[in-house]
């Protein structure tokens, strides 16, 4: 069993108690029993010790005091370690990504035993690999530094560490994402990251098993990273209250998120906010049909809970009918199941209540339900009590009001997917000038993409979709390509302030230097 204490300053610390992490086939297989043992492990109940069956590891939770500690501990190392020659601090990156693929395994057993099925962890180590991959790294160092000759001068534009960043990752994909907090080190950062309570085990593996060491390696000083647990609400309190934070990164929805993002900018403190998503996912007449319904069936990935997943397609009415077959007959065939096997994309549904509530709203809007929209168990079994949905796809024609629908409006964190079909009732132009400004209407703006061979609309979209951070054409819509960012959008799910997220870039501000090397005085022009 794994046993984490927080690691603050350089060293661990015990907490204030455990929270106890519990494998998720054993709690599927027994609910009950397998959170009594939990609860009975946290109250510190002796007849519990031994009583570990189920339990995959503790991670040790944090008082006020001791994320005080903390914060106190990166504001100290942050002159040092900003001052580590660019070249040293740059080392993490291919040192992490070696370290990565040794334990990717080991790795891969905790997301799997935090409830992750093991085809969305491997995608998910896959991203961390990505972002850490010698092209990637490359292009951060590109970044960091430009240097420039000028008659007399020597010119340089280079990006400086904010100081402190604080990083709150989301419970659905806590380790993936927190280790974007990685590359805040790169540019010269400190950092504090807080596991959440309810998936602890994923962050604390990865900040003490990889990145400690690594640090100590490169000879970081103590308190460049610093692991904490604990409650969400009061510890961004404190974050926004300290003096030693600079940027918090905040994860979540985004009307928690926004109202934060203000409240950040009011204390002084730079908000790097990865909120909703909403993406869209458009079919043209002269797609590849079964390229595009594999990418659209990743909206079924961990049951619609992951945010860059395809929300809603757009499909031009000429396929149609066609690739709707296709899609619901691929639905069919997933089932959930426990999270270690490699055949399963369904996952638990956190906030199973409110599925029913958006499909029926759906139908009120004439919408037609093609597949799924049963509560169902581990089995795939309908069941009234079941924590699975089945995948479900609903038809909605038209798209001048598509966005009544709240499934198309909305993001929705089930596995359901609408499917837009335009119609005679829309707009009278070109049908590709009406889907473009549907796409840019989008309240959101994390990933979009386009099926297509035309190379006439594929241009049209890469010059004209303004929305999002990122453009996937003939592609997965959730995988990882070189170079590009992971993360980021605009909108809603990037707050006024989003892009694509390099967050070696958004915790680090542009800096231009001039120094005369030829002596001279020159004169003010």
């Amino acid at each position: 069993m794994y046993s984490y204490p927080q690691y603050i300053d350089g060293q661990d610390r015990p907490g204030t108690s455990w929270t106890y992490c519990l494998d998720a086939g054993a709690f599927l297989a027994d609910p009950r029993g397998a959170f009594g043992r939990k609860r009975r492990l946290e109250r510190g109940d002796g007849t519990a010790a031994g009583d570990t069956a189920g339990i995959t590891g503790r991670v040790a939770l944090s008082g006020p005091d001791d994320v005080a500690d903390a914060l106190r501990a990166a504001h100290a190392a942050r002159r040092e370690w900003a001052r580590t020659d660019l070249d040293t601090r740059m080392e993490l990156g291919p040192r992490l990504h070696a370290a990565l693929r040794a334990r990717h395994d080991e790795l891969l057993d905790i997301l799997v035993s935090e409830g992750h099925p093991r085809r969305l962890a491997e995608w998910e180590i896959a991203g961390m690999l990505m972002g850490s991959s010698p092209e990637t790294v490359s292009f951060y160092r590109s970044q960091l530094e430009q240097r420039f000759d000028s008659p007399g001068r020597s010119l340089a534009l280079l990006r400086k560490p904010d100081g402190v960043v604080c990083l709150n990752p989301p419970q659905n994909a806590a380790a993936s994402n927190s280790f974007l907090g990685t590359a805040t080190l790169g540019a010269g950062n400190t950092l504090v990251v807080k596991a959440p309570r309810t998936a602890p085990l994923g962050v604390a593996f990865i900040y003490r098993e990889l990145v400690a060491p690594i640090l100590d390696e490169l000879g970081a000083p103590p308190g460049t990273v610093n692991l904490v647990s604990g409650a969400t609400r009061p510890m961004l309190r404190q974050w926004l209250n300290s003096p030693h934070v600079d940027d918090i990164m905040f994860f979540g929805d985004s009307d928690t998120g926004l109202e934060f993002g203000g409240e950040c900018v009011a204390h002084g403190k730079k908000p790097v906010l990865e909120l909703s998503g909403n993406d869209s996912l458009v079919v043209w007449n002269d797609a590849d049909l079964d390229g595009a319904v594999d990418a659209l069936t990743e909206c079924f990935y961990g049951s619609g809970q992951i945010c860059m997943v395809p929300k809603c397609a757009v499909v031009h009415p000429d396929v149609a009918d066609a690739l709707l077959e296709k899609l619901t007959a691929r639905c069919r065939t997933l089932r959930p199941g426990y999270p270690d096997d490699p055949e399963v994309l369904l996952s638990p549904v956190l906030k199973i209540g409110g599925f029913h509530e958006v499909l029926a709203d759906a139908e009120q809007h004439g919408c037609t339900v093609l597949c799924g929209g049963r509560r169902v168990d581990v089995a795939g079994e309908p069941s009234l009590a079941g924590t699975f949905l089945e995948p479900t796809v609903v038809r909605v024609n038209g798209l001048r009001d598509a966005r009544r629908v709240r499934a198309v409006r909305e993001e929705t964190f089930f596995p359901l997917l609408p499917v837009v079909v335009p119609d005679e009732r829309d707009d009278t132009r070109e049908l590709l000038d009406t889907v473009i400004d549907f796409v840019n209407d989008n309240a959101y703006g994390l990933r979009n993409s386009l099926w297509s061979g035309d190379e006439k609309v594929i241009n049209a979209f890469v010059r004209q979709i303004t929305n999002a951070g990122l453009l996937k054409v003939n592609d997965s819509h959730i995988g990882f390509v070189p170079y590009l960012g992971t993360h980021g959008g605009t909108g809603r799910t990037g707050g006024p302030y989003g892009e694509l997220n390099y967050p070696i870039l958004r915790t680090s501000h542009l800096q231009g230097v001039s120094v005369v090397t030829d002596g001279s005085r020159p004169a003010p022009m």
